[in-house]
């Protein structure tokens, strides 16, 4: 089944313009085929206008805010111009600030530092471990994995009902899950936060490649997400909001940039101001290309259309829904059901085998590149597969040889620029795989399955 035969009534636009869309591959069958790259819910291709952009600035790079020289001014302001940009790809409010750090994790654990005394953290198990766990300093509640979007507000209502109501409270939710892709009721959990005095910060790593992110519309205090998820891959994140608990927490760093003036005082110590702007969350050099190619990929997915991107990411989801679907040995992954909206991001079990057997021969004899484990959201996928919460696992694939069962599942994840044929390349390898079986023999090697020298 081909995308365009599954929306012939549709204008289908083609795949964006990636890097990488050309590589191919060695088999261990012998020969070698063009890479079907379907990873992107770790990291996506850089797109090429966003390598296009950073390469014809690279010659002028520059100190940032530091000095007089014609570069550095050119530096400092496609710097600053970077972080007006990404305001206006999230929608932003007049008084927020975006803060550019090096990922989501980066993002979330510089909240987590500026959080208020006594502060209560609310946070789903649901969440990616950027998401769950800094918040080290704070009183967390951990809530259950709800089986429905109602449920979720449901049970955030009732948390917070129970809180000390005279206290600061955050939520932290994510917006798309990087385990099943499912879609969550951002929008009705900001409602139900405010409407108990609490703040929410919206994990967007998965969802700010896929859909439009509105700051404003969703109603939500922060939003965190990572340049290398949105066709980015230059080392750069973005924590964009409120600002008012980051400009009376510490720096997130100490340094230069982050102050504004340092003097001496007579007892011989050292007194500092500092910035009351995002600088003060900035110390150091900034990654002013990191900055740059953020801005750049937000500029592309804006003039590319998201109402044209999210059409054609749900007709490669169709399609691979359906192609699994047809396979009774695989189980797809989810909390709310086959209908919940979602994204380009599906994880999966088959029975019989395991996970990273099944994941290594994709790559081996296929040319395809997924992911297997526990996708580093472990109370999530154990739940899913219906395990002991207690039963320990890794990010990666655990030490099982194939045939063995494994505590993880397959993650394949897709977006602007994966190609019609990658995802019907991967619907067939995975009927082949589950009819004929591998054609290779594998075995364990520091954790992960590899083929058989």
């Amino acid at each position: 089944m081909s995308v365009s035969t599954a929306a012939a009534d549709q204008t289908v636009c083609a795949p964006l313009p990636v890097l990488g869309r050309d590589v191919t591959v060695p088999l261990v069958t012998g020969g070698e085929v063009t890479y079907a790259a379907l990873d992107y819910a770790a990291s996506a291709p850089a797109l090429q206008r966003v390598w296009d952009d950073v390469a014809a600035y690279a010659p002028y790079y520059g100190s940032v805010h530091r000095g007089a020289g014609y570069l550095s001014q050119l530096s400092t302001d496609l710097f600053e111009n970077a972080r007006k940009a990404v305001a206006e790809f999230l929608d932003c409010r007049d008084r927020d600030q975006v803060v550019f750090t090096r990922s989501t994790t980066d993002s979330l654990n510089l909240l987590a530092a500026a959080l208020p005394a006594d502060c209560q953290v609310f946070v789903f198990e649901t969440e990616h471990h950027a998401s769950l766990l800094p918040w080290r300093d704070a009183r967390v509640t951990y809530l259950n994995a709800p089986r429905t979007p109602d449920e979720a507000v449901a049970t955030l209502e009732r948390a917070l009902a129970g809180r000390d109501p005279y206290g600061p409270a955050l939520v932290c939710v994510t917006g798309a899950s990087n385990v099943t892709g499912e879609l969550w009721p951002v929008r009705e959990l900001a409602a139900a936060a405010h409407a108990h005095g609490a703040r929410i910060v919206l994990d967007a790593a998965q969802l700010a490649p896929h859909h439009p992110v509105s700051v404003r519309d969703l109603d939500v205090d922060w939003v965190a997400f990572s340049g290398h998820k949105l066709y980015a891959p230059f080392g750069s994140g973005v924590l964009a909001g409120r600002s008012d608990w980051l400009l009376e927490a510490e720096p997130y760093l100490a340094g230069g940039g982050a102050s504004r003036k340092v003097s001496r005082r007579e007892d011989g110590g050292v007194d500092v101001e500092w910035h009351e702007s995002a600088a003060r969350h900035e110390a150091g050099s900034p990654n002013v290309i990191g900055a740059y190619s953020i801005a750049s990929a937000c500029k592309a997915l804006t003039e590319a259309g998201f109402d044209t991107l999210v059409d054609r990411e749900q007709q490669l989801i169709a399609v691979v829904r359906a192609g699994l679907a047809e396979v009774p040995e695989v189980r797809v992954l989810s909390l709310f059901g086959d209908d919940a909206p979602r994204v380009g991001v599906i994880s999966f079990v088959v029975e019989g085998w395991n996970s990273s057997h099944f994941a290594a021969a994709l790559s081996a004899e296929y040319g395809i590149g997924v992911r297997d484990g526990l996708f580093c959201a472990h109370p999530l996928v154990r739940t899913l597969l219906g395990s002991d919460p207690g039963t320990q696992g890794e990010c990666g694939a655990p030490e099982a040889a194939p045939g063995e069962k494994s505590l993880n599942a397959i993650r394949v994840s897709f977006g602007a620029g994966t190609p019609d044929e990658h995802v019907e390349r991967f619907v067939g390898a995975v009927k082949e795989l589950v009819q004929d079986g591998a054609k290779w023999n594998y075995r364990t090697e520091e954790g992960r399955c590899v083929p058989a020298v």
